[in-house]
């Protein structure tokens, strides 16, 4: 008898909550879920592009400095040599992510080498190393101010193409 009381209670709580929270029909989502859903780009490398720039903002001088750039300050990489400016704390984590990029990048062509017969289909090694070309191939461990170039570069180029 007990059980069934503290279960009727239960429902009975459950119930009051449900028919007394209000719902807005009309509301739109919160601004950063708009403009997360907005900000892919498209890019086999899009979730690295957005944590590179989320990791850049936290340094209050590097965002200072992106906010008041220019397009051509950015595309030319002036801005890049901003980047060892940054606190160490970002710094960390940007050659985390690096290092986590190139793993990834690692297991997929991995699995795509494992995917096909490499004796019976001919590679193309030319689109293979297109997915590295955001990346500074000289240095797989760090992430330095070329590769912030080479990231702006390709999201660039890729951005111009008709």
């Amino acid at each position: 008898m007990t059980a069934g009381f503290i279960k009727g209670l239960l429902l009975l709580s459950l119930t009051l909550v449900v028919w007394t929270l209000p719902i807005d029909r009309n509301a739109e989502p919160p601004q950063e879920e708009r403009l997360e859903e907005n900000a892919d780009t498209g890019l086999y490398y899009d979730r690295y592009l957005r944590e590179v720039i989320e990791v850049l903002e936290t340094d209050p001088h590097f965002r200072e400095k992106l906010q008041t750039a220019n397009t051509d300050d950015i595309k030319s990489g002036r801005l890049s040599k901003e980047l060892d400016l940054v606190g160490h704390h970002v710094r960390t984590r940007l050659d985390e992510l690096k290092r986590q990029e190139v793993s990834r990048l690692r297991m997929l062509l991995k699995a795509k080498l494992d995917s096909t017969n490499t004796q019976s289909v001919q590679m193309d090694h030319a689109s293979l190393l297109r997915q590295f070309e955001h990346l500074d191939p000289h240095n797989q461990n760090t992430f330095e101010a070329k590769d912030l170039e080479l990231l702006i570069a390709t999201v660039t180029n890729i951005q111009s193409m008709p």
